[in-house]
């Protein structure tokens, strides 16, 4: 009974916390012009130089072009992440979002909780029925969706056209279907430029701190090194930190995932395969504030640039013309329909 109460006084302090740090539905009604959104950070929070940040991002320029008042909030374990979007969509905000698969259930369930509301998941994981068949969120939640084995079959075409090894290497983190979309396009581009190739895929877990752990990213990704692999292409969140360690290190290269990462290890970073999580959650609160947001499952591949690959002047010493222009013949193929990127291994 103790430890219950204890639980339930955690709970309480913990609410009230976000109450005081976000302003009550009163004060919001007051402010003039644009719109309100919340945005839930997902596993790893702000400074992961990765996806959360591109969250961030989006929200900032929603202030800038849009007027948007964006209350971020960065939640710790567990129950903090529905008590999160519970208080942003019980404080009438007029788009709320939860960044992250881990979401899924939750975004669900409160936007069936509240109709009026609109929610937004990114990466959103859908659920298949009994048949096989995807079961369609609620009306009111946009399921957000990238073709991330577009942008990893780019890369992995690159790794394999300037790794000058007949080992490419890839480091996951959750070992998801999500992650496995990386893998499987990483694999498939390898292979459509060097059919006798070989990648190795290695996770660092199968629970969410998977994407948070720099030390074991670091371990697998020198063990793949010290293998004979030139090139590593991590999806892993803040445990690629890890990896630009090991790149560091050996002396060898790798590939940065969601947002252009060559800071971590200038020299060492071959290039990005970003996702455009800052353009899509721009677009989400401008639907929301155009009248023009709608639910379902909302897909951004290459051609809808919700996915690509760095080409700047950071890395194009280490691109030469010929690789890149390769690279470009190949994203229009895939663009155009006449390759087909495979999305599960």
């Amino acid at each position: 009974m103790r430890s219950l109460l204890l639980v339930i006084g955690a709970l309480l302090l913990a609410h009230i916390a976000l109450l005081l740090a976000h302003p009550a539905p009163a004060a919001i009604a007051a402010t003039t012009g644009g719109l309100d959104v919340g945005i839930v950070f997902d596993v790893g929070g702000r400074g992961d130089k990765s996806f959360n940040d591109g969250a961030y991002r989006g929200g900032e320029r929603a202030e800038q072009a849009l007027g948007a008042r964006v209350h971020f909030i960065e939640p710790g374990e567990g129950s903090d992440r529905e008590a999160g979007l519970r208080l942003l969509a019980a404080e009438h905000m007029q788009l709320v979002m939860g960044v992250g698969f881990i979401f899924t259930d939750d975004l669900t369930a409160l936007a069936k909780e509240y109709p009026d509301t609109r929610f937004a998941g990114v990466d959103y994981a859908l659920a298949l029925d009994s048949a096989g068949k995807v079961i369609p969120p609620p009306p009111n939640l946009a399921a957000l969706k990238f073709r991330e084995e577009q942008g990893s079959f780019l890369v992995g075409a690159l790794a394999a056209l300037v790794g000058k090894s007949k080992k490419l290497g890839f480091v996951g983190g959750m070992d998801i279907p999500l992650i496995h979309k990386f893998e499987a396009g990483y694999r498939a581009g390898v292979m459509y430029v060097c059919p006798d190739c070989t990648v190795i895929a290695q996770y660092a877990g199968v629970t969410p701190e998977a994407f948070r752990n720099p030390g074991r990213g670091k371990e697998l990704a020198l063990s793949q090194y010290q293998s004979g692999v030139n090139v590593i292409f991590h999806a892993s969140g803040s445990t690629g930190l890890g990896v630009f360690e090991a790149a560091r290190q050996m002396d060898r290269l790798a590939i940065g995932v969601d947002a252009d990462q060559y800071a971590e290890a200038p020299g060492h970073v071959l290039t990005s395969m970003v996702k455009g999580v800052d353009a899509v959650v721009l677009d989400q609160i401008r639907r929301a504030r155009d009248g023009s947001f709608h639910g379902g499952v909302q897909e951004y591949g290459l051609a809808e640039h919700g996915v690509g690959y760095i080409y700047d002047e950071h890395n194009r010493a280490l691109i030469p013309d010929s690789v890149h222009a390769r690279v470009e013949e190949i994203r229009a193929g895939i663009i155009a329909g006449r390759i087909v990127v495979p999305a599960v291994r």
